[in-house]
């Protein structure tokens, strides 16, 4: 089927926000349910997610490719073990070509408004370019990653040299030559850091706090690897088995207890500092004082031995304020610098973010998430009917491939939406009572993991709960959303 316009009067099945690898793994479960009639609308002009948006030098995943991708569709044309951006867009737009999604796909239309109409059990969509769509269901792919935060800096809009975020990259500024500033030090930094300290003449890492980190051992693919593989696709698949399995036991550094696995990585990334620092004092303040599995763990084979060069300088005592064309830090420190660059990562609280949702009774998804988001699998909430969510509350992992979670999730949501094709039901709301169930035993076992023993992470809300991880490993999860139980769910016709 290609569909040859979009239709705003039309009554979709499903509307899917969003073709990040959650949407297109979305597009695709629908297709393999036999439903076609869907739109996904999409607020660039192209596919991709945080893998089109993010173009900083350096970008990567820090999940091993064999596993950052569909299991439906491996891909032996992978170049390095750990891929950077450029590959990962590529196979986005590979999968999507195959399933023939771009027919589905409505560009540069971003979502609004999505209101429920208890009456005819009809979502209305608004977008900000003024179109207007309805559909029977709705289903949020946005993800967690895709709003930048910058932090509030006194004097810091008086900056007059060039300054950007990391997810927001000007490819027209040259760094080489110059002197460059990077505030943060965490996923994204330990990535881009390494390019910029090549081309700067001069480069300062305004360091929020230390993170605990761990080599790669990254290399590329050798060329009878990747023959082999093509030819002998389960030995593909045998790998992904193993690096997943390695991802489950890393697991256990996620919950407290596990004190001699938990030391045994501590000291391994604290001997591979000592392997490229020599100077005590630098040691120190790259060593964090939070137990490792409290914040993300962060993979770099090259970080360490960039730290070394003599044209980097590492500062810890964060920064006071901006002044023109200076930097100056807590310490009294002055750093006069011609390009200031935030690796300050994302806001990730509050979910859908900027986004106008009403169930029932009109009310918004805000009003109902005042006090932190509350859903069942991370994939709804009550109140809001035939409303999906993927990536949502609670999904996110520190251990393993987070597409596993997405094509869980889609498999999920699929399966509701057949049932309401197949039936009389025309709407499904899970029941409050297995909400709250699910909710209590969410927050008693996070209550358990060692997120809960730090005060700040992007791992938790601002009043301290933690509302983006999932507590159990990928099994469970695939365990729990293999099947429906819809008698966990309010049918209505």
């Amino acid at each position: 089927m290609r569909l040859i316009s979009f239709m705003t009067s039309h009554v979709y099945t499903s509307i899917i926000i969003g073709t990040g690898f959650s949407g297109i793994a979305m597009g695709i479960s629908l297709l393999n349910k036999g439903i076609n009639d869907f739109i996904i609308l999409e607020k660039a002009s192209a596919i991709g997610g945080t893998w089109r948006e993010n173009t900083y030098p350096g970008a990567e995943c820090d999940i091993p490719s064999a596993l950052y991708s569909y299991s439906f569709e491996p891909y032996p044309k992978w170049k390095y073990k750990w891929s950077m951006q450029p590959q990962i867009l590529e196979y986005i737009n590979h999968v999507a070509d195959k399933y023939n999604l771009h027919s589905h796909i409505l560009f540069e239309q971003e979502l609004s408004t999505a209101s429920w109409d208890d009456i005819t059990s009809i979502w209305s969509l608004q977008t900000k370019q003024d179109q207007s769509f309805k559909c029977k269901t709705v289903i949020s792919a946005i993800g967690q990653l895709h709003h930048p935060s910058t932090p509030s800096i006194l004097g810091q809009d008086s900056y007059t040299g060039e300054s950007w975020h990391s997810a927001q990259w000007n490819h027209d500024v040259s760094l080489h030559g110059k002197t460059v500033g990077i505030i943060g030090n965490a996923a994204s930094a330990v990535q881009l850091i390494p390019e910029v300290a090549k081309e700067a003449s001069e480069l300062i890492i305004f360091q929020r706090s230390s993170n605990w980190m761990l080599p790669k051992q990254d290399r590329a693919y050798r060329g009878w690897e990747k023959t082999l593989v093509a030819k002998i696709p389960f030995l593909l698949r045998l790998y992904r088995l193993k690096i997943w399995m390695l991802g489950g036991a890393l697991y256990f550094l996620m919950t407290k207890g596990n004190g001699l696995l938990r030391k045994f990585y501590q000291r391994k990334s604290i001997d591979f500092i000592k392997k490229h620092i020599k100077d005590k004092s630098l040691i120190k303040i790259l060593t964090p004082a939070y137990p490792m599995g409290a914040k993300r763990v962060l993979f770099s084979d090259t970080y360490y031995s960039t730290l070394a060069k003599e044209n980097v300088t590492i500062n810890s005592a964060g920064v006071k304020e901006i002044k023109s064309r200076t930097v100056v830090s807590n310490d009294g420190q002055e750093y006069d610098l011609d390009v200031l660059i935030y690796a300050t990562g994302f806001k990730t609280n509050p979910f859908l973010l900027g986004l106008d949702i009403r169930g029932n009774n009109g009310i918004t998804i805000k009003e109902h998430w005042k006090d932190g988001p509350k859903t069942y699998l991370g994939v709804m909430t009550d109140k809001f009917p035939n409303f999906f969510m993927m990536y949502g509350p609670n999904t996110n992992l520190g251990h393993n491939s987070i597409i596993i979670m997405s094509e869980s999730q889609a498999n999920y949501i699929a399966q509701c939406i057949d049932m309401l094709n197949k039936t009389e039901n025309k709407s499904m709301e899970v029941k409050e009572a297995i909400l709250s169930s699910y909710h209590t035993e969410l927050q008693k076992r996070l209550d358990n993991m060692i997120w809960s023993g730090i005060e700040q992470s992007w791992y938790k809300s601002p009043s301290g709960s933690i509302t983006n991880n999932y507590p159990g490993r990928t099994m469970e999860y695939m365990r729990r959303t293999k099947s429906v139980n819809f008698s966990e769910y309010d049918l209505k016709n």
